[in-house]
């Protein structure tokens, strides 16, 4: 135990539990204060928050849940989401004052976080400390996962990736050709197909806004079919995929953006084509595969440091720019990795 010290500490408050879509009011900046200390017997940390990320998963958390994988967010106390801080005062002998870390923290300038065993302590630091929020974070993680876990894939075959200029998107469609893999990304602007094309190395890339038939959209790239599904929308997409598929296909469900802000979800009409095509289809939770994140940090550090992978952040600058940031997810606003830098 340390500190002491009374600070101010500015923070975004949820609101109450929201339904469709999101707005920057469901969220409020608020000054309120707080000591600088870990109270007595407490295994915790008090942190100065760097750099807060922005996921899709946290729309789920703005709702009232019952039996989900994780809480709903707390109306009348901070949001809560993945970031980058420095340790300032350690009640927890696996770290020390002046360690970075990354994981989950409040949406503040500065928190006490117990759940110290969801922390990872930052040992590289000769990359961007804003990569912990995604390339090297949980977005990292989840590309990792998912791809090479889940998916299982081999050389040569062909991969399709929605809303691939996103934070896990663009990674899986790298990793992807890194491996050899033919790949094809669909985006919702001009910009952003160009960067999957021209950044990412993406063999083609489509505006799936300017398509008005989604399934001649992708026989059009895929004539032979789809080996790997990477989905991050559902909806019409997963219908268009299902039925484009080839013979023991695989398509690992990381995200179904299309369907977060729906009163009533969409259907999926194709799912017989699971049975006749062989097709494995599987959702995950990165938490599950986070014991191989050395393995992921060994293979994907000389890759960037090479120049072998490329990464394009979206940052709002200050805290007070958080709720809009997080909004903007749901309508595309972000161009890569939306996260919100709180200090220096």
């Amino acid at each position: 135990m340390a500190g002491g010290k009374q600070v101010k500490n500015k923070q975004i408050i949820f609101k109450d539990y929201v339904g469709g879509f999101p707005k920057e009011s469901d969220m409020v900046l608020k000054t309120g204060t707080m000591k600088l200390e870990v109270p007595q017997g407490v295994k915790g940390v008090v942190v100065k928050n760097l750099y807060l990320s922005c996921d899709p998963y946290m729309r789920a958390r703005m709702s009232k849940l019952v039996g989900s994988y994780i809480e709903s967010f707390t109306p009348g106390s901070p949001v809560v989401g993945n970031g980058v801080a420095k340790v300032l005062y350690s009640g927890d002998p696996n770290f020390k004052e002046g360690d970075l870390v990354w994981g989950m923290t409040g949406w503040e300038e500065y928190s006490l976080i117990t759940a110290t065993e969801f922390l990872f302590k930052i040992q590289h630091t000769d990359v961007p400390l804003s990569y912990y929020t995604g390339l090297l974070g949980m977005p990292g993680m989840t590309a990792y996962a998912g791809f090479y876990v889940i998916c299982s894939p081999k050389k040569g075959e062909s991969v399709f990736v929605s809303a691939a200029s996103g934070a896990v998107g663009q990674l899986v469609g790298q990793f992807a050709k890194l491996l050899g893999c033919y790949v094809v990304g669909s985006a919702g602007t001009k910009e952003k197909v160009d960067l999957l094309k021209n950044k990412f190395g993406f063999d083609e890339a489509f505006n799936y806004k300017e398509e008005k038939d989604l399934d001649a959209a992708l026989k059009r790239y895929f004539p032979d079919g789809i080996d790997i599904y990477f989905e991050n929308v559902g909806g019409e997409m997963l219908d268009a995929v299902l039925v484009n598929m080839r013979l023991r296909g695989r398509i690992a469900v990381c995200g179904l953006i299309s369907q977060y802000n729906l009163e009533k979800h969409e259907g999926v009409h194709n799912l017989f084509c699971l049975i006749t095509k062989c097709v494995r289809m599987e959702g995950f939770l990165v938490s599950d595969y986070y014991h191989l994140y050395p393995k992921f940090l060994e293979m994907v550090l000389p890759d960037i440091k090479e120049g072998k992978i490329s990464y394009v952040e979206d940052i709002a600058e200050g805290l007070e720019s958080a709720p809009a940031a997080l909004v903007g997810l749901f309508s595309g606003r972000n161009v890569g990795k939306q996260l919100v830098a709180v200090a220096n």
